[in-house]
Parts: structure tokens; sequence; C-alpha cells
């Protein structure tokens, strides 16, 4: 269990869950569906040893309500939670305060209220029509600005608002930095992800096709969405095509999965943008790399 506290989505697993949910809930699937792609991703789901058992349920059934969608599944699985009082007995053993378990036991009361309550929607429930178009395609290749090698945050309006977690570091662009998308999928045919390769290391100037052929070394990183609006906001510049050889591939990342290795941040929303910053910015982790992250040289995954 992360970070936690007494309201329902004070800690950090039940914030990130709500957030799956959103994605999740955009697919065009019955509620049971739904609850099944969230489990499978979700360990805690159906073990009650976890101790994420009991916020998975109070998290997806509360979520599901304010979306109105029905789902008896989840709605009765977190009221005989609730009823049990088994979800405040382990609040109990972790060693919450009295006070923070009176707000706990309040907290599901309001979620009680709103799960028993009959669910009224005043229309269809907005699912995606379509899959996600694909912005990227395998071998392209895109220079970025960053900041001592840190992206731009997408999730910010502009790069003024980006404020390195203070408020007196405004990000400021005095590097460049470049990946390549070595692989591309959709969840669950919907729900679009890449794979990218990025250099380990910024550069003062931007760089070219030809110069990402010499002794660079490349880093695989994790998967990410990627939307319009985060694409823009990061803003990549297409400067070439890699012609990527799928089989050489294989073999410098053996651990890779081709076609699903995205489909966990594809439920989960999480955006490309938390994977691409670079050294220096990322130096501290480049020391604990496990094997078959890197490359030294990109001609190693080409074809020809």
């Amino acid at each position: 269990m992360g970070v936690w506290g007494s309201g329902l989505y004070a800690g950090d697993f039940a914030m990130d869950l709500r957030s799956a949910i959103g994605a999740v809930a955009r697919l065009p699937f019955n509620s049971d569906k739904l609850v099944d792609i969230l489990c499978e991703k979700e360990p805690a789901a159906e073990n009650s040893e976890d101790a994420d058992h009991t916020t998975f349920w109070l998290v997806v059934a509360d979520q599901f309500a304010k979306r109105a969608i029905v789902c008896d599944r989840a709605r009765n699985r977190a009221l005989a939670i609730i009823e049990s009082g088994v979800d405040i007995g382990l609040y109990e053993k972790l060693g919450m305060n009295p006070s923070d378990l009176r707000k706990r036991r309040k907290a599901l009361e309001e979620v009680k209220l709103r799960i028993a309550a009959p669910m009224v929607r005043s229309g269809p429930r907005p699912v995606l029509k379509k899959p996600q178009a694909f912005l990227m395609d395998i071998g392209d290749v895109f220079a970025y600005p960053t900041f001592g090698g840190r992206c731009i945050n997408p999730y910010c309006a502009s790069r003024e608002l980006d404020r390195l977690g203070t408020m007196a570091a405004v990000w400021k662009q005095d590097s460049w930095s470049a990946l390549v998308i070595v692989d591309r999928g959709r969840a669950f045919d919907f729900l679009s992800w890449y794979l990218p390769l990025t250099i380990s290391m910024a550069t003062v100037q931007k760089p070219t096709l030809e110069e990402l052929r010499g002794e660079v070394l490349w880093r695989l990183v994790q998967a990410g969405t990627c939307s319009p609006v985060h694409f823009k906001r990061m803003e990549f510049e297409k400067i070439g095509v890699f012609a990527i050889d799928s089989d050489r591939l294989r073999r410098s990342f053996p651990d890779l999965q081709p076609g699903t290795a995205g489909t966990d941040q594809a439920v989960k929303d999480i955006s490309i943008g938390n994977s691409v910053s670079v050294g220096p910015y990322v130096s501290t982790y480049l020391r604990r790399e496990r094997p078959h992250t890197t490359i030294a040289g990109i001609e190693q995954i080409l074809s020809g």
C-alpha cells in the first residue's frame, strides 16, 4: 500500500486507479467487461490479503456510480466491504488513529449512499466510436526540447506553468533530446500506446538524423500514451525515419513483448511524457538500469 489517508482517494493507489477507470470507461464494452479489464491489471482485486483489496472495489464502485455505470458486481462487492467493516479493520491494523478512523467511516457511508442510490443517466455513456488514431509510426524519429534533459510536462498548458515542482524553477529550454518509436499498438483494439527508445543524454544542439546514427547510447524506456494535446505540448518535431528490424530489436531487447508492451500504460492512461526525459535529469537512474535496456548505436536494430 502506498501513501494513504482517511479519505477514499487519499492514497496513491486510489488516485492511480481512478485515472485507470477514467480511461477504461471510454471503451465500448459492458460494465462487467470493464471490471474484468481492471481486475486483470490490478492484482489486489481478487487477493483479499492485499492491502489495496478493499480500496480497489470501493473506488471502482464509487467511480462507476459517479459515471452512472450500472454494475451489480462492483456495487455488491463494495457494499459487502462497507457493511462487514473489513476496510476499517484493515486501517486499524495499519495504525490509523481514532480521529482518522471516524473520518474513514464517514467517507465510506458517503460512498455507500452513492452506490446504493438509483443511477440516472441523461444519455448514453460516452465511449470511443473508433480506435484512437496513431500519431506516430514505428521508425519515426523525433527531436524535442529539454531543460537539463527534462522534457516539457505535457500535463501543463504551457511551458511557463511547468515549474519542476516548485514556484521558482520555471522550465526553460537549454538542450535537446531525440527518440525513435520502436513499437506501437492498441490496448483492447482502442487505446493507442507507443514504445520509444531515447538517447541517454541531452545535447546542446538539435540532433540530426545522421548524427543519431553515430556512437550514441540509446535507452529503452516505458511505453506510454500520447494524445494530440500532449504531442503538441511536448513539441515533438519529426526529423526522419529509421527502418526498424523487428528481429534485431527483439535480439537487442529480449525482455520486450512486441505488440503488448504498452497495454498497462494505455489502460492507466500514462503519458509518454513520463518516460522520455533523459540525462542529466535522469542520470541517477542510469546507474540502476536493468540488463538489456540500452544499446550503443541505433544501427544494431536497423534493417540492412
